[in-house]
């Protein structure tokens, strides 16, 4: 069974992107980009929301020969992971190997992790709730900045209630702190 695998980067005091929806605090450095690159090499599919989709969506135009290694690197892991986009107002998908949804099926979610080869990722923090509401999210991976943005959309939902167990930590020379926690059911 494959592993769902909810990963972002947020402030110390644990939001994604800040009361104004601004998260440029959040751009990793080389050594940060490449080890994102490693736990994503496995990500066979994607799940995303509407607005994380559009931030990623990019990745179908960078890492072209004149951007550094670590650009052409996730650019190659984006575009060969196939994508699932949960969203209601998003006319049609603008990337290749991407199909639309229009509503977040728990269900639907359990059977592609019985049948997925590689771990499957689940980015936006709305999206992830609902997916760890269900009980579907069997790793969170935390990278940690030394900033405080005071409010805006956190990584983990108001109101869960979920025990978790540490399975790896990394700091990194920039400050980041990476965390890596197994749920535990």
């Amino acid at each position: 069974m494959a592993q769902l695998i909810y990963s972002g980067i947020t402030s110390l005091d644990g939001y994604v992107a800040d009361s104004s929806g601004n998260f440029d605090w959040s751009a990793p450095d080389e050594e940060v980009h490449a080890f994102v690159n490693d736990l994503e090499r496995d990500a066979g599919t994607y799940l995303l929301g509407r607005r994380m989709y559009e931030v990623m969506s990019v990745w179908e135009t960078m890492g072209g020969p004149d951007d550094p290694p670590v650009i052409q690197d996730f650019a190659r892991i984006w575009q060969g992971a196939d994508k699932v986009v949960y969203s209601a107002s998003l006319a049609n998908p603008t990337t290749p190997r991407t199909r639309l949804e229009r509503a977040f099926d728990p269900g639907a979610v359990s059977e592609l992790k019985a049948s997925a080869g590689g771990s499957i990722s689940i980015g936006g923090a709305t999206l992830a709730a609902a997916a760890l509401r269900a009980g579907l999210v069997d790793e969170c991976q935390i990278f940690l900045n030394p900033v405080a943005v005071g409010g805006g959309l956190r990584f983990l939902p108001d109101g869960l209630n979920l025990r978790l167990e540490l399975q790896e930590e990394r700091r990194f020379r920039n400050g980041v702190v990476y965390l890596r926690y197994r749920t535990v059911l």
